[in-house]
């Protein structure tokens, strides 16, 4: 499935064919360098299409551009990095 991800400073997105947003993951800025990735939304008809992990990768490819750490509050975020322990060099010890 091909989406287009649309990247913000504390967040990556995906529009619907209407304009609306249909799945995101959230990750503001908690203390300095410090984000967290404390929300992941997929709308129904998207879901288990990949959607959410390829947000996911998309967001931690930007905490890592910009030098940040991050930590997991979402549930669907801490279940990606504990299955991804290769992109755990962005997490915050």
């Amino acid at each position: 499935m091909n989406i287009d991800i649309i990247h913000e400073p504390s967040r990556v997105y995906v529009l619907g064919s209407s304009g609306s947003m249909v799945a995101e993951i959230t990750f503001p800025q908690i203390s300095p360098g410090r984000v967290n990735f404390n929300h992941t939304y997929v709308s129904p008809s998207l879901r288990g299409k990949g959607v959410a992990h390829k947000m996911i990768r998309a967001a931690v490819n930007d905490v890592r551009a910009a030098g940040l750490k991050a930590v997991a509050t979402c549930p669907f975020a801490v279940k990606w990095f504990g299955e991804h322990p290769e992109e755990g060099d962005v997490l915050a010890e």
